[in-house]
């Protein structure tokens, strides 16, 4: 697809997001909106995926894992919007026996998704664990990952840093979606993380940058982290994020983690966010 395509499906995807986490009355949306070019770059751009052709295992193609299980809102939109399951189905989202539970989880069997990722901290350590086993299995595709930088807050994600870089786990990369913001306040209050590239290149691995609110930078820096896979380190990209990205009062403050709009609130940011060709769900 052309960057104009991918621009018109993230757009979409942000009107999914509001619609959705408005309808459940909870959700949400600051980080969802962030990360919508990022994923619909992954998904329709950059990952050599089949959705009708999904299994839990994931042979044969490349796979994907959302640490930062909070944002489920522009995943299961990305992943509706790709084929996964019927786009009407986002209108189910946090509802009573939904398969759209407020985080993922492969209880009720909803394609695209592999593991339960609520408890922050675990995804990569579980990328990790299908990174080796498709070496083991002689499978050539990658493995990414994507955690929040408020999660990097978490111990056992260092601990899945330093594994990956010391075995040479090369067939994976991770994201850190560096928005700088948590559910309490800005990252660098409530526990500054540091110089993140210093410590990833520290424990083995390459590093790169990248504007996730960017399309055209987000595939062409996808499509280079993919060139520098399977050469003896994991890729790390460390993302730039806007909380909120695409609508005006959500950006620039946390207060957008966890909290959904009020009909008027949503109105206001439907409003600022194109309409598309895809069209509503």
């Amino acid at each position: 697809m052309d960057t104009k395509e991918l621009q018109n499906i993230a757009a979409q995807v942000r009107r999914d997001i509001i619609r959705m986490v408005h309808d459940a009355k909870s959700g949400h949306p600051g980080g969802s909106l962030g990360c919508a070019d990022f994923l619909t770059a992954l998904y329709f751009e950059v990952m050599d995926i089949d959705p009708a052709k999904f299994t839990k295992e994931g042979t044969g193609e490349d796979m994907f894992f959302l640490s930062n299980g909070h944002i489920s809102p522009v995943l299961y939109s990305v992943m509706a919007r790709r084929g996964y399951f019927p786009v009407e189905e986002l209108g189910t989202f946090r509802k009573l026996h939904t398969r759209l539970q407020g985080h993922p989880t492969p209880v009720e069997g909803l394609p695209g998704i592999r593991i339960a990722s609520g408890s922050l901290g675990q995804g990569v350590s579980v990328a990790i664990g299908a990174a080796l086993a498709k070496k083991a299995n002689q499978d050539p595709h990658i493995v990414y990952a994507l955690t929040g930088d408020g999660e990097l807050q978490e111990g056992q994600i260092w601990e899945a840093v330093m594994f990956a870089g010391a075995k040479k786990v090369d067939n994976l990369i991770v994201t850190v979606d560096h928005n700088g913001k948590q559910i309490d306040g800005p990252t660098d209050t409530v526990m500054n993380l540091g110089k993140l590239r210093a410590k990833f290149e520290a424990f083995g691995w390459m590093v790169l940058d990248m504007d996730g609110n960017d399309m055209k930078k987000c595939v062409q820096t996808l499509k280079l982290a993919k060139t520098l896979a399977r050469n003896g380190k994991p890729v790390a990209i460390i993302m730039k994020t806007e909380m909120g990205q695409g609508v005006d009062f959500m950006m620039g403050t946390h207060k957008w983690h966890g909290t959904p709009p009020n009909d008027e609130q949503a109105e206001a940011a439907l409003a600022q966010l194109p309409l598309t060709s895809l069209g509503d769900y």
